[in-house]
């Protein structure tokens, strides 16, 4: 979910797994699909919103990976993404997915407008501008996905990003439906 230019989705289907991609940017769909014909993968690649609606059937999915691609919307928006998620996942299908933390700068110190309690509109210039990010901590976290076993949740600081002092934080979860 959220493949983006693909890099996650032409390594795993190297390692010789069944995949499908999803991404919102036709430029990135385009890419990945050049980028996989070139290395001869046979990858199922989706142009759609996650935020809607995922193509998929139900209990159709062993593993859904979205690192980074799930927080851009609301808590609304959050809740019923992470349904999709439980509804085409297998019973025991696992998930390995990325949010925002709560304790991140852009949540607690640069003052852009909340939207609700636990979303901001990003106003930095970029790809991200006016962008409603969710931002969570870990008991968002367990009550989102109550309906799967959390194996581990790490919290991660990026302390140090892109050659400058960052306070970017991120939780990283995986778990399984039950």
């Amino acid at each position: 979910m959220g493949a983006g230019l693909g890099r996650h989705s032409i390594f795993f289907a190297q390692q010789g797994f069944d995949v499908s991609a999803i991404d919102i940017s036709d430029y990135a769909v385009n890419y990945l699909k050049e980028l996989s014909a070139k290395e001869n993968l046979d990858i199922d690649i989706n142009l759609g919103d996650i935020m809607f609606s995922l193509p998929y059937a139900d209990n159709s999915i062993d593993c859904i990976f979205a690192y980074h691609a799930i927080s851009h919307t609301d808590t609304t928006g959050i809740k019923k993404l992470v349904g999709e998620i439980e509804r085409v996942l297998k019973p025991g299908g696992e998930v390995y997915t990325s949010m925002c933390s709560k304790e991140s700068w852009k949540f607690v110190k640069a003052g852009y407008p909340k939207i609700d309690e636990n979303t901001v509109l990003i106003k930095e210039d970029g790809p991200e501008k006016d962008v409603p990010h969710f931002f969570a901590n870990r008991e968002d976290i367990l009550n989102l996905f109550n309906n799967f076993d959390i194996e581990r949740i790490r919290h991660i600081d990026y302390c140090y990003l892109k050659s400058k002092k960052s306070d970017c934080k991120y939780y990283y979860i995986n778990g399984h439906k039950k």
